[in-house]
């Protein structure tokens, strides 16, 4: 499982010209399931996001997480971050997850990062075509992938 989260000043999502979600400051968190990928994967990820310490405490060193900053976190869903792209030009996506695995485990990361931080997660929806607009504060943004907990 892979998550791109970006440190955010705002962030929404847009389905067929109907703002479906939005936060203030917080985390915009990207979700790429793979075939291989279970619960476990989802309470990696979900501890990462939720204790990144990626803004700034009171002498500006990135030292705090999201919740005590009493952030926001959106959740998009993205097979494209399973892309393999090592041979030729045009990803490959065999180890993006098909619904019936990748929509449960995307279910499962929403409701227990909304747990982990204590507040709900809004989000896009799975497998739709949205817009997302962001304004990326710093930039910081930091890719998390759960084979690394393995």
């Amino acid at each position: 499982m892979r998550a791109l989260v970006q440190r955010v000043a705002h962030a929404n999502v847009v389905i067929e010209g109907e703002e479906v979600a939005r936060i203030g400051g917080g985390l915009l968190v990207f979700v790429g399931v793979a075939t291989d990928d279970t619960s476990a994967d989802v309470d990696y990820l979900v501890r990462k996001v939720s204790q990144l310490r990626i803004f700034d405490d009171e002498n500006g060193v990135m030292n705090l997480d999201v919740r005590q900053v009493d952030g926001e976190v959106l959740v998009v869903s993205q097979f494209t971050l399973q892309a393999a792209t090592r041979k030729g030009n045009r990803p490959s996506y065999i180890h993006a997850a098909g619904e019936a695995v990748a929509v449960p485990l995307y279910e499962e990361f929403k409701q227990k990062l909304a747990t982990a931080i204590g507040k709900p997660t809004p989000c896009g929806r799975f497998g739709a075509d949205m817009k997302v607009s962001l304004l990326n504060d710093g930039p910081v943004t930091i890719w998390l992938d759960s084979t690394e907990g393995r």
